[in-house]
């Protein structure tokens, strides 16, 4: 095994703590006699460990090791898994050395653990390469990468040689992309010393567009500017404003779902973290998909400055923004900053100084989003279609649609008005009592 790990070229930098790389170091000191049965023992019993908690972390089963092979092919981000994201295999010279590399992989899936087992008197490796996971709950574990990394796992165990995996590998390259951004849909960032460091959400809302129901003209624009941006078309930042809970978020994250399998990903930053924004969009601006920066409920106060990063990064900084970033933010306030009735008096008494001129700075923010959306509050006709529509999906909630009326009614006097918010936790009480 160590002797065809050190032989990988692209493959090669699996970082310090990888549990191959270890793996590889025990089996050499195996070979060379180096080291007691029970150190050894140990130190596999550490790398298991490792394996399991990886296998826990992402819902594999069945063949571990496969998994975790597999699970390096499809995050490790090199020249070549980079170049091929989202557009395949090309010819190059580069493809003799991936195809050297997959020989490798070849073996060490076909790897024969029997005479260290034997030697040992272990017999981890057999269990983990036969392994039955306990089932888990979807929030536990990321299931969009679980059931990827586990198809390819099955595809290679069935290929014949480099040249199938070459085609299995970028394949997926191809159809999805590679590393972090190729597994996962959405990200939050955590600010580090030196830039910013991508965090993976794992189970995102599985909401789609025709889940929300009105708002058919305003998922139309959003539609449109969206498909735009994904072929390369001329778009815009896009603003969501108007009334609380009338789908201005949802309407966002659907759009994940919508077009992930074209390359769309999402990255959701709020504003204590505007001053990273240069920081993400130089780790993106180069990858082959499209990312919007997500942010939710837009607002400032008067006393807080954060905007004018947001203001710099949309349209007027030095650095063009670059074609593959756009901006998506929700609002329920038209212009995002908090005016007074001060700001509209042209003078300051105090100083003299131009109110206007700060007007015009609020204001400037909004108009550096190309395309604004309003959702306004539905109207009781509206709000009644909406509960008689989320009802149909909750068969067990059987009254008639003038009893779910009236007490949709009553419910929103009491909870917070109407709004297609209130009518989904409305269904949601219904449901629970039936």
């Amino acid at each position: 095994m160590y002797r065809d790990v050190a032989r990988l070229i692209l493959y090669r930098d699996l970082g310090e703590d990888s549990i191959l790389l270890k793996l590889a170091g025990i089996f050499e000191d195996f070979d060379l006699k180096r080291g007691s049965r029970a150190e050894l023992t140990t130190r596999i019993y550490e790398q298991m460990k490792a394996i399991l908690d990886l296998s826990t972390r992402y819902g594999f089963d069945k063949n571990l090791w496969h998994n975790y092979l597999a699970f390096i092919l499809l995050t490790n981000e090199n020249s070549f898994s980079m170049t091929s994201e989202k557009v395949g295999a090309n010819d190059g010279t580069v493809n003799h050395f991936a195809k050297e590399d997959f020989a490798i992989f070849k073996k060490l899936f076909d790897f024969d653990f029997a005479p260290i087992e034997k030697e040992l008197g272990i017999d981890c490796f057999s269990t983990i390469c036969n392994y039955k996971a306990i089932p888990k709950k979807e929030r536990v574990y990321n299931k969009n990468v679980s059931e990827k990394v586990r198809t390819v796992s099955e595809q290679i165990e069935k290929a014949k040689n480099e040249e199938d995996i070459f085609r299995i590998v970028t394949d997926f390259y191809a159809a999805y992309g590679v590393g972090m951004f190729g597994l996962n849909r959405a990200f939050r960032i955590r600010h580090l010393t030196d830039g910013v460091e991508f965090l993976p959400i794992n189970n995102t809302e599985q909401v789609l567009l025709k889940d929300l129901i009105g708002y058919e003209i305003q998922k139309k624009k959003l539609i449109e500017n969206t498909e735009a941006f994904l072929k390369g078309l001329p778009c815009n930042n896009v603003l969501l404003c108007g009334d609380a809970g009338t789908g201005k978020s949802t309407s966002i994250k659907a759009l994940l779902n919508e077009y992930y399998d074209q390359g769309l990903r999402m990255i959701e930053i709020y504003k204590h973290q505007f001053q990273d924004l240069s920081a993400i969009i130089a780790q993106v601006k180069n990858r082959n998909y499209r990312f919007i920066i997500y942010m939710d409920d837009l607002s400032f106060e008067e006393f807080e400055i954060e905007y004018k990063y947001l203001k710099a990064v949309i349209e007027g900084g030095m650095e063009t923004k670059p074609d593959n970033v756009l901006i998506y933010a929700t609002s329920n306030r038209r212009h995002l900053i908090k005016e007074t009735w001060n700001d509209r008096d042209d003078m300051e008494t105090d100083n003299g100084m131009h109110r206007s001129d700060t007007m015009q700075e609020k204001l400037s923010l909004v108009a550096r989003f190309g395309v604004t959306i309003y959702f306004g509050k539905p109207s009781q006709k509206e709000y009644f279609t909406i509960v008689k529509e989320l009802r149909k999906r909750y068969p067990a909630i059987t009254c008639t649609d003038e009893e779910l009326c009236a007490k949709a009614n009553q419910w929103e006097l009491s909870h917070g008005g109407i709004s297609g918010r209130t009518a989904q936790q409305f269904i949601n009480y219904m449901a629970g009592q039936a």
